[in-house]
């Protein structure tokens, strides 16, 4: 924290869990896909973009709140997880909802829920992990603007302008909303606050889960 200054907040968008051909049609919501990895626990696995990431520990938590061993496939980048569930090699994967949105045509991608408080803007047909009863489960994720954490409070506030103006411009926002993205400035104070309180929440969950940055 002593590192950076906080600048604004840039976007906001929810995570998504989507399954792929592997998992039969008739499995339509989150608790549906944890009985069916019950009962085929070698299917019973999901991908994210990365080990340690915000999608890796909600499909954690969506697997622990069904009480299933749902295994973890860590890699590079969404697009290569989305790309082996659609191919069969793994049954499930937790992205940012974005990730999802090319290829929820073509019918080998399945998103079962996202993991707002809302239903998610762009995807408004699919339910919320909340909506299917996994009650505690609401997580968003956020990507922002900070400077080096030494800069001079006049340069932080000719950035925060900066930014806020360029995150009000239609084509900002219409760009953005194409990659599942919702544009959304903030004070200096209040991104300072927002990650306070992610670490806050984050904290705990994580050890719980048992991640460390050598796992």
């Amino acid at each position: 924290v002593a590192d950076l200054a906080p600048v604004s907040l840039g976007v906001v968008f929810d995570m998504g869990f989507a399954v792929g051909p592997q998992v039969p049609a008739t499995v339509k919501t989150v608790p549906e896909f944890l009985e069916w990895c019950k009962a085929h626990p070698t299917n019973a696995n999901f991908g994210s973009p990365a080990p340690g990431s915000v999608p890796h520990f909600v499909g954690e938590l969506i697997g622990r709140a069904g009480k299933v061993d749902l295994r973890h496939v860590g890699f590079r980048g969404s697009q290569p997880a989305i790309l082996d569930m659609m191919g069969g090699q793994i049954a499930a994967v937790s992205a940012p909802v974005g990730e999802f949105l090319p290829h929820l045509s073509g019918g080998k991608v399945r998103l079962l829920a996202t993991s707002g408080a809302a239903r998610n803007k762009f995807v408004p047909g699919t339910p919320t992990l909340v909506e299917q009863g996994l009650k505690d489960l609401v997580f968003g994720e956020w990507f922002a603007f900070y400077l080096p954490g030494k800069a001079a409070p006049d340069v932080v506030q000719k950035a925060h302008a900066a930014v806020r103006a360029a995150l009000a411009d239609k084509d900002v926002v219409s760009g953005l909303a194409a990659m599942g993205l919702e544009a959304q400035s903030s004070s200096p104070a209040e991104l300072a606050a927002l990650l306070k309180a992610d670490t806050e929440k984050w904290g705990p969950l994580v050890k719980a889960i048992g991640f460390t940055a050598e796992s």
